[in-house]
């Protein structure tokens, strides 16, 4: 059986969907519901995939008189009959974000042991969910967004630093509901799938203390705003303790794992031996590409550690550090795919497609790209040097101009990227 570059890319693009589709709240949410409940039921969430859960939460209870608000991002927005939507800026948050924010505060309050709030979160959470912690404007809330987003930090350490400057993350939006139970339903988008991180845990108490939100900012050499400064220097850990929501329960429903094991079954049909190297990599998306690379070279020349036609899987969340310098377009899975495009040299029967399985891949339009033996080649021919794109971090350019990205639009899901690198 022979690949070539239709099949492969074919091949990339389909498997690439089957990881998307795998986690559509639609499907999933009806079987994560909980009983009942003998009171009102209050609907709270943020992320991208927060108003598609809404209305699939809308569609399994139809005999239930649900209200409630939910965020999500500009452009994301799904039709609900009972719940309110409303759309905000992300990854840096803007005014909505605050509004909406506030406005699940208010939807928890007096609320009694009969009652439940289904909190529906998923990845963009963080910025989607914006209510400054007191003394905190959302001036300087953007500006340290926008600082962490440079810097290179991972999703865990970005969403530390924004739980001690917030009003609604790190358990608070839990323990504003009390005594009502609170069930959280939430698709994961965090390496590790930990709760705590996942839209920086507005149900859950939040382990990390300002401590380590000094750490950080020094490790990364950030500056914050002057309030936000003063805050982390004098503040006091205020997140609540555990044992403060003992109402709360957290249940995931759809993981990056759950979408790469349906990748490996369509890879299997497609006549691949596929091969899941982990859910939750991490590191600079340029060294990322490169190590894969090495891997998918060995598995070509050597059979290890799996024999060709094979397909190589991972999730996570690599990063881009900006540094102070100039930044073109693009975001981590192109520049991962540039990383590994200049480390294949454009070695024969080797293809990669990498993409955010939320539809956008940074801040740009497309969920990523695709990689081919003939990449750096038709780069050239655009007039296009790989090595320096991507030290300008251009690559999403670079993949326009040889068009070569992924379109996915909204998804309205995200449990972080999907790489896949097929070797024939």
């Amino acid at each position: 059986m022979i690949w070539d570059d239709a099949r492969a890319r074919a091949a990339l693009r389909a498997v690439f969907d089957a990881a998307v589709a795998a986690a559509d709240p639609r499907k999933v949410l009806a079987h994560h519901l909980p009983p009942k409940p003998k009171g009102r039921v209050i609907v709270v969430g943020g992320g991208k995939s927060a108003a598609l859960m809404a209305a699939a939460l809308e569609d399994a209870w139809p005999d239930v008189a649900i209200e409630g608000t939910v965020v999500t991002r500009y452009g994301h927005a799904t039709p609900t009959r009972l719940i309110e939507v409303i759309e905000a800026s992300h990854p840096v948050p803007d005014a909505n974000s605050e509004h909406g924010a506030r406005r699940l505060l208010e939807r928890v309050q007096g609320l009694g042991p009969d009652d439940l709030v289904l909190a529906l979160m998923s990845g963009g959470a963080s910025a989607l969910l914006a209510a400054p912690a007191a003394g905190i404007t959302l001036a300087d809330k953007q500006a340290i967004n926008r600082a962490l987003l440079a810097s290179g930090a991972t999703i865990s350490e970005m969403n530390a630093v924004r739980k001690h400057l917030s009003a609604i993350k790190g358990g608070r939006l839990a323990a504003a509901a009390a005594p009502a139970q609170v069930v959280t339903l939430a698709i994961s988008d965090v390496p590790g799938d930990d709760p705590a991180v996942i839209g920086s845990g507005p149900t859950v108490p939040d382990p990390t203390t300002f401590a380590d939100v000094r750490a950080l900012l020094a490790r990364y050499g950030i500056d914050p705003p002057p309030a936000v400064a003063q805050r982390i220097e004098a503040g006091a850990d205020e997140t609540p303790d555990p044992g403060t929501v003992p109402h709360a329960a957290f249940h995931l429903i759809a993981t990056p794992m759950l979408a790469l094991r349906q990748a490996a079954a369509t890879a299997r049909q497609l006549g691949l031996t596929p091969l899941i190297l982990g859910d939750a990599l991490e590191g600079e998306s340029r060294e990322m590409g490169t190590v894969l690379a090495g891997i998918a070279r060995s598995v070509q020349a050597h059979g290890e550690p799996l024999a060709a036609p094979a397909l190589l899987l991972s999730g996570g969340e690599t990063t881009v550090t900006i540094g102070k310098g100039p930044a073109g377009r693009g975001g981590r899975n192109t520049e991962f795919l540039l990383g590994l495009a200049v480390a294949l040299q454009g070695a024969p029967g080797i293809w990669a497609a990498a993409g955010d399985t939320d539809g956008i891949d940074g801040t740009e339009d497309a969920a990523g790209a695709i990689v081919t033996p003939g990449t750096l080649a038709r780069a050239r021919e655009k007039g296009l040097d790989a090595r320096v794109v991507l030290a300008g971090h251009d690559s999403y350019s670079l993949f326009d101009a040889i068009g070569d990205l992924i379109r996915t639009g909204p998804t309205l899901t995200n449990v972080n990227d999907i790489r896949a690198i097929l070797i024939g």
